[in-house]
């Protein structure tokens, strides 16, 4: 069983997982870490009573999205007043909680007033689901299986940024790896997943206010870790966490986590502050890649938080100025159209061939993408929400300010 789920995930990481079959959405950004489904079949009407499955009061407070492996629902959360931070499992049919653990007790570290305690989305791989905090000043990795039992707990590293905490794992073959990037520590690290221990640890040499995660993906016939930060766009080896090439980039900070074109082959990244632009990169570089491979840029529909998403012709986003969603050309960086849509933290997901768009006021904008703008539906869940959707076997997720929600099929 061990070995099927590592191969499943290595399969799913590579993109070439390419059946109809339902997924589980296992990790930020889902299986592919680039926010896409393979469900065909996804809800498209919902409200907060209208094909609502179960809705759920999660203790505490976070940013934290949801993810779903089979029967199971996965979130973090926070209780500042006790200085906690804790892991909560769900019965996915339910909603039921199942068990909620207390994963450390620590200061609170300054933060921004848009962030959280509890702002990193939990990683499984079915066998065991892995969570990242902040200890004082230490990062906290820990890894629990689905009873609830904490297998390890390990401290890579130091990490202090005025703006808090948000890191989310990511899973590669045998390695958890977690980017940390602050102005004091400022690494990338790889741990083993069966005991927490170090493998690699890469340090990053620009101390910056940067919370994208990184993207693992095969890329022009190589395994890839795409990380945005550092004053750069930097690929390194899963394997071994060398440097493999670099676009340089003006701006400190960064905050999306990167995406591929799969009809074209870019990279697509963007930086937050202080200046923001969007690039197309060819990843196939080596070294310093800044003049050769970045094939276009934008200023106009450049995002501050949501990571983009890529879908057949054309790449989404929606943009700081404005809060606007764009829709550009994926090859040559035209925009096709923009429409206002209000503030946004949560990062667009796709499924069907439509792009899931959800605002901080709870308003879910699904979008068919193309050259004019077609709103295919617009639902109001009447709760505020900064966490980003999942998508699992024909059901969505969508954690509030409060609550968490199953929408799929109303039941008869």
């Amino acid at each position: 069983m061990k070995l099927k789920h590592t191969a499943l995930w290595a399969i799913l990481l590579a993109g070439s997982f390419n059946c109809t079959q339902a997924e589980n959405w296992s990790a930020w950004r889902g299986p592919r870490g680039d926010g896409t489904s393979l469900e065909p079949n996804a809800p498209t009407q919902w409200s907060d009573t209208r094909n609502v499955v179960w809705k759920t009061a999660i203790p505490g407070g976070g940013h934290s999205s949801a993810i779903v492996w089979d029967d199971r629902v996965f979130t973090t959360t926070a209780f500042p007043e006790k200085l906690e931070r804790a892991l909560v499992c769900l019965d996915r049919k339910t909603g039921k909680i199942l068990w909620q653990r207390t994963v450390l007790t620590a200061p609170l570290e300054k933060k921004h007033p848009e962030n959280s305690y509890a702002s990193g989305t939990p990683a499984t791989d079915g066998e065991r689901v892995y969570a990242v905090f902040l200890d004082g000043e230490q990062v906290a990795v820990a890894a629990y299986d689905f009873t609830g039992q904490q297998l390890w707990l390990a401290r890579p590293g130091e990490f202090q940024n005025e703006h808090g905490f948000s890191s989310s794992p990511v899973l590669y073959e045998d390695k958890v790896i977690v980017s940390a990037q602050g102005k004091k520590g400022n690494f990338l690290v790889a741990l083993d997943r069966n005991d927490g221990r170090t493998i690699w640890k890469t340090p990053l040499d620009n101390p910056s206010n940067s919370f994208g995660q990184p993207l693992a993906r095969t890329l022009a016939g190589r395994p890839q870790l795409i990380l945005c930060g550092d004053q750069a766009v930097t690929s390194f080896s899963p394997k071994d966490g060398r440097r493999l090439w670099f676009a340089e980039n003006q701006s400190s900070d960064f905050v999306i986590t990167p995406v591929v074109s799969e009809k074209t082959g870019l990279l697509f990244v963007s930086s937050s502050w202080p200046k923001k632009e969007l690039q197309a990169i060819q990843p196939d570089g080596e070294g310093n890649i800044t003049q050769t491979k970045i094939v276009w840029k934008s200023q106009a529909g450049a995002p501050y938080v949501p990571s983009p998403v890529a879908v057949g012709d054309y790449f989404l986003t929606v943009s700081d100025a404005g809060s606007e969603i764009y829709c550009f050309d994926a090859a040559g960086g035209k925009i096709q159209w923009h429409e206002k849509f209000g503030h946004t933290h949560a990062s667009p997901v796709v499924a069907g061939g439509l792009v899931y768009f959800l605002n901080d006021e709870g308003v879910t904008r699904i979008i068919k993408p193309g050259e004019t703008y077609e709103l295919v539906a617009t639902n109001e869940l009447g709760e505020k929400c900064f966490a980003s959707p999942a998508l699992s076997a024909g059901q969505i997720f969508l954690r509030g300010e409060t609550h968490l929600y199953c929408i799929g099929q109303a039941k008869k």
